[in-house]
């Protein structure tokens, strides 16, 4: 995510980071730089260069000149504008006292609004408890309602949709009616999308609108595209009142033009951002974490969310334990490695921690099929073998690599590797750092 822009930040804040004192010159060194990164990212040429302006005046102001370490303060400076420029706070959804809080979504076709309905609907139940129905009122794209069922039931909701032979508005006003009957907190409405923005697009939105009178309207944009999203957005902004954004694939966005242009041009927050393509890949947007994320200093709130979702308090104490009493097994290892893996793609956690954000290791590609190959070979092994891994030698390496569908060398190398990560997270409890450089070497 943003790894084009982001590498680009870092290398030119790596140059004033470090120094003690700073001219006009190092500074407007650095604004040319940071202006053309901007530039290649996509960013909206009118809010790369309020956005210099901006940083330029505060650096050359008293308040870098009074710091111990101007270097450090020009990258805090950078920092606070780029959270700024994408909204300042993180925006949330204002539900109705009288249920049910109607959500209307908004978007051209091929923005990923109907997979983006089915998140939000997971979102909602997984993370507010809310009961959720979503109404399927495209009636023109092939396909669309019945993905709106599949992914629909697949998030937990209640999927109205009576086909593709009715009127999108009509739909619209007889889901309102089923979510009241049903007692259902929230209804998200998925309606139609166009190519481009147009006047049949505007009117039926307005009629929907109309039908329903929704509690928010967002709008969603596919955040690959980089400017073409900002300029759809602000065409939306132009004849249709919305409320937030939702930025669709921005886990495929290496240059981040909409994420950092559309709060500026439109001036309506981006809530939420999709991640990936599975359901739960899918998170409300925090513009500082973001920009935090951008300047190599990782995220890591985000991360301990991730965490507490799949990791019990009780559970975390007693791998702790273990760990300290070098008591870790290859059954732990397994159960670990399960929810590390709920938690998202392991190469977006990475990018998560201070230090490592911006460093090589957090650019690894890693496989997910292998992940499934240590799994397997785990689960070939017998309770004596995952409790005690020095065992696993000769015939048991043989029998447990025909079990798993890999080869002895593999077996080989989890066994050996597990070894060293069980040293490693010894260490790390009774608080010693590891040595990077030497991880990296074995690996090699």
């Amino acid at each position: 995510m943003f790894d084009s822009l982001a590498d680009k930040l870092q290398g030119t804040l790596a140059g004033v980071r470090q120094r003690g004192s700073l001219s006009e010159d190092d500074i407007a060194r650095a604004m040319r730089e940071i202006r053309l990164a901007l530039l290649e990212a996509d960013v909206n040429f009118k809010v790369v260069k309020q956005f210099t302006s901006a940083v330029k005046e505060r650096c050359l102001g008293v308040e870098v000149h009074k710091q111990l370490n101007p270097g450090q303060q020009v990258v805090k400076i950078v920092n606070d504008e780029l959270t700024a420029l994408m909204g300042g706070h993180s925006a949330g959804l204002t539900f109705s006292p009288r249920p049910p809080t109607v959500i209307l979504m908004a978007g051209l076709q091929g923005s990923g609004k109907t997979t983006a309905t089915a998140k939000l609907a997971r979102y909602l139940r997984e993370e507010n408890g809310s009961s959720v129905a979503v109404a399927a009122c495209d009636v023109y794209r092939p396909a669309a309602v019945e993905q709106l069922i599949k992914v629909g039931l697949q998030a937990g909701a209640t999927v109205y949709e009576q086909g593709t032979d009715k009127d999108p508005v009509d739909i619209a006003r007889w889901a309102w009616d089923q979510a009241k009957r049903d007692g259902k907190d929230v209804l998200i409405v998925d309606t139609a999308g166009r190519l481009h923005v147009d006047q049949a697009l505007m009117d039926e939105l307005a009629n929907v609108r109309k039908a329903v009178k929704p509690h928010v309207v967002l709008l969603v944009v596919d955040a690959m595209t980089g400017q073409d999203a900002v300029n759809v957005a602000e065409q939306f902004a132009e004849v249709a009142r919305f409320d937030g954004v939702i930025l669709s694939k921005l886990d495929g966005d290496a240059r981040g033009g909409a994420a950092l242009s559309v709060k500026a041009v439109t001036g309506k927050p981006i809530m939420f951002a999709s991640t990936g393509e599975k359901l739960p890949d899918f998170e409300r947007f925090h513009p500082d974490r973001m920009a935090q994320r951008i300047l190599g200093m990782g995220d890591v709130m985000s991360f301990i969310e991730r965490a507490e979702r799949t990791i019990e308090e009780d559970d975390a104490k007693e791998l702790e334990r273990k760990m300290r009493k070098n008591e870790f097994t290859l059954e732990d290892f397994l159960t670990q490695l399960k929810r590390v893996r709920k938690m998202g793609p392991l190469t977006s956690l990475l990018g998560m921690m201070p230090g490592l954000a911006g460093h090589q290791l957090s650019k690894m590609n890693v496989d997910e099929k292998e992940l499934d190959r240590v799994e397997a070979m785990i689960l070939s092994m017998t309770p004596q073998e995952r409790a005690r891994p020095e065992l696993i030698k000769g015939s048991r390496r043989l029998r447990i690599a025909r079990g798993s569908g890999t080869s002895v060398q593999q077996v080989n190398q989890l066994v050996k590797q597990f070894g060293e990560m069980r040293k490693l997270m010894r260490g790390l409890a009774q608080g010693k750092m590891p040595d990077l450089g030497a991880l990296m070497r074995q690996q090699r």
